[in-house]
C-alpha cells in the first residue's frame, strides 16, 4: 500500500528558510525517483526537485540555487530544504514518485497523492 506523508511546512517572512520532509512507503521508494511538487491557488500542480535512487538531482529554474533535494534510502524520506524563499513559492508541497526524466512519466492528478503540507512566503 502507498503511503506519502509531507511534514514540516508552515509561514516564513521571505527570505527565510523551511525544510520539507516525506516519509514514503518501501515500494514507492525503493523503485522510482522520488520528486517535490507544489500546488498554488488557482494553479495546477508542478515538479520542482526530483532526486533519483542513485542521488542524482534536477530542479525546476524557478527553484535553482535556493532548493535542495535529497532522500535517505535507509529510512525512506526525501527532503526538500527551501532557502531564500519568496512570496511567489507561496503553495501545498508534495512529494511523490517522479518519472525517469523530468516532465516524462509523473503521477497524474487522478494518482495516489498525500496530504501534502502548506508553504506560506510572507511579510
Amino acid at each position: 500500500q502507498v503511503q506519502l506523508v509531507e511534514s514540516g511546512g508552515g509561514l516564513v517572512q521571505p527570505g527565510g528558510s523551511l525544510r520539507l520532509s516525506c516519509a514514503a512507503s518501501g515500494t514507492i521508494f525503493r523503485i522510482n525517483a522520488m520528486g517535490w511538487y507544489r500546488q498554488a491557488p488557482g494553479k495546477g500542480r508542478e515538479l520542482v526537485a526530483r532526486v533519483t535512487s542513485g542521488g542524482r538531482t534536477n530542479y525546476a529554474d524557478f527553484v535553482k540555487g535556493r532548493f535542495t533535494i535529497s532522500r535517505d534510502n535507509a529510512k525512506n524520506t526525501v527532503d526538500l530544504q527551501m532557502n531564500s524563499l519568496k512570496p511567489e513559492d507561496t503553495a501545498v508541497y508534495y512529494c511523490n514518485r517522479a518519472g525517469p526524466f523530468w516532465g516524462i512519466g509523473e503521477p497524474s492528478p487522478s494518482d495516489y497523492w498525500g496530504q501534502g503540507t502548506q508553504v506560506t512566503v510572507s511579510s
